[in-house]
Parts: structure tokens; sequence; C-alpha cells
């Protein structure tokens, strides 16, 4: 059964399962699904805990005697596997697949886990797990999601927000939920229930946004230029390092000139997708712009691209960090034309 981290509340008034796993994308959804199972666990009874961490040379025996073997006082026992790698190896893997058999009705077990890849949910062990007990997936709160994220927090706090003022605090604090969190309950400390005057909001938040590599390229190619601006500017004062933001770019560039080129020959675009390495929401992304501008457009892109690898290199003069920016700009002007023709 898996269920997501704001479904969790819900569930848990129907009493705690045996056999919970957390699937940590984002570590704060992860973090608070791990205090709620403990708070229920102790409201219910489970009066003893024992925590595992699984690191080098762990003793996967000592799973075994954690859940076979009672509290001294006989109390109910929360026992918790923390396996932060995501990676048990061949013993671990064999004793998390048995782990399910070792639940009994005086006993809950909690494994928490990072964000794992799709090979790693395809194995023996996390099928067992998923199978037999309650997955709670503390999935990654995207840029989308983040103004009714933001809004039903508030309204916990009997809070409500304007739009501009939502945009406002979704742009200062894009990309770090904890930071988010944080100016929530910050703006609950300081006003008072009811609708929150823009002006107070903007006083009150923080500067706290993160951004990578990949949120440049989602903004650049979903031409939201202001967040492109903003994501390059935020990139650049937090010294990310600019070849792996050129990478991310052009990497993206080199698909849409396939992805285009296919279009042009009337090829199946599912079969164009898979020949670029294009899953899941970067098709979402990629695959309207590839139908508005011509693959000689991308190609002139990746030549703009490579002008800039020169200015990193110091083989060309120039500011790379400026170049990227106007990278943005041509495209964003030959998206808006929606011509072929290049600049």
């Amino acid at each position: 059964m898996r269920i997501t981290s704001e479904k969790l509340e819900n569930h848990l008034r129907q009493g705690l399962a045996p056999l919970y796993v957390v699937l940590g994308e984002e570590p704060l959804l992860a973090l608070e699904s791990l205090d709620m199972l403990r708070q229920t666990a102790q409201r219910q009874g489970f009066a003893a805990r024992e925590v595992l961490t699984v690191e080098s040379g762990f003793d996967w025996s000592l799973l075994a005697q954690a859940c076979q073997s009672g509290s001294l006082f006989g109390e109910k026992k929360l026992v918790e596997l923390r396996l932060n790698s995501g990676k048990p190896g061949v013993e671990g893997g064999r004793r998390l697949e048995g782990l399910p058999s070792l639940t009994n009705p005086d006993m809950a077990i909690v494994v928490s886990l990072p964000a794992l890849d799709y090979r790693t949910q395809q194995s023996g062990w996390f099928q067992a797990l998923e199978g037999q007990g309650v997955l709670i997936h503390a999935a990654v709160v995207t840029r989308e999601q983040l103004p009714s994220w933001i809004t039903h927090r508030l309204s916990r706090q009997q809070q409500e927000i304007s739009r501009d003022a939502l945009a406002f605090l979704c742009e200062r604090v894009e990309g770090n939920l904890l930071a988010a969190h944080q100016e929530i309950q910050k703006l609950g400390l300081l006003f008072p229930a009811g609708l929150l005057p823009d002006q107070d909001v903007r006083d009150a938040v923080l500067q706290v946004g993160r951004y990578s590599a990949p949120d440049l390229a989602l903004a650049l190619f979903s031409g939201d230029l202001p967040r492109f601006t903003r994501t390059l500017r935020g990139l650049q004062g937090e010294g990310e390092p600019l070849p792996l933001v050129l990478w991310s770019v052009t990497e993206d560039l080199r698909a849409l000139v396939h992805l285009a080129r296919a279009r042009q020959q009337r090829r199946p675009l599912a079969a164009a997708f898979k020949e670029a390495r294009v899953w899941g929401p970067r098709q979402k992304l990629l695959e309207p712009l590839s139908s508005r501008l011509s693959p000689a457009s991308f190609e002139r892109a990746l030549v703009l691209a490579a002008g800039i690898d020169r200015m990193i290199k110091g083989v060309d003069p120039g500011d790379p960090w400026d170049a990227l920016l106007e990278l943005g700009l041509w495209l964003q002007r030959q998206r808006s034309s929606a011509s072929p023709q290049l600049a």
C-alpha cells in the first residue's frame, strides 16, 4: 500500500499498521512523517523505542534481534531502521525481504529510506516491504505544486494570502521547502489569523530560495524568462559550477534538435523521445518547444552554447554568465516569434 505524506494523518486515525516504509525524496516531509509515526506510536502505548542506523559494516542480525526481543518491561515497541544510503547489499536485501514476517501485534517497524531510483524500487526487498507494509511517499514538491502547498500550510494556522503575495513568497523560497516551512511558521507567529497584508508578507519573508541546474533548464525551455533570469543569478550567487549548468542546458538543446528533426521527417515522436533519452517530465517540457521551432534554431542555440563553453575555458573573451543570459533571451525571442529563421 502506498500513500503520500499528506495523507498520513488521515491514515493514522485508523490506527498504527505493523510496518511502515518512509521514502524520503523531500527531507522535510520525510521528517514530518517520521515524527507523526513516533507520536502516534507513543499515544497507542508503544513506550519502548529502538533505533538502528545502517552504516558500513552493519550487523544485520541486530535487526532480527530487535524485532524478536521485547522491551525490558514488556511494553509495546517501536523499531526504527534508518537506511540512509538506500543500498542494503545482498545480506541486507535478504533480511529486509523477510522483515514483514517478523511483525507482531506488540511491535511496529519503521524503515526510512532516501530517494531511490526505479531499478532499486523494483528490487525484491523493496517490493516485499511495499507489498506487506504501508509505504509513505514523501515526494518532492514541484514548482507547480508549491503555491497550493503553501496555501494549505497557511490554512492550518488560519491564515490566507493574496495571489500577488503568494507569487512573491514562492519566488523567495523556491527549491528550499524547509525554508518555506520556516517562513510560513514565522508568518504565523508575526501576524494574526485572517488575510495577510501583501506588504507585511514582503517585509517579513527573506530570500531563501535555492536553485539547481535542472531548474534553469526548466525555466528556459518552458518560456518563463523572469524565472530563468532569477534562477541564473541565483546559481551564480551560490557559486554553482558553470560547466555543470551549461551541460544541463546543452543536453536539452541536443534533444530538441533530434525531436525537431523527427517532426520534420514525420517520424513517431515516441521513438524520437527514446532515441534522445528523454523520459518523464522532460518529455512534457520539451515536446511543445520542439514543435514550435525548427532544428536550425536549436542548432544555432548549440553554437551559442559552444561559444559560452569557450569563454568558460578562457579561449574567448567575455562573461559566460552574461552570455548564458543572452542565450536565454535569444531563445525566448525565437519562441515568441515562432519563426524558424535565425536572428
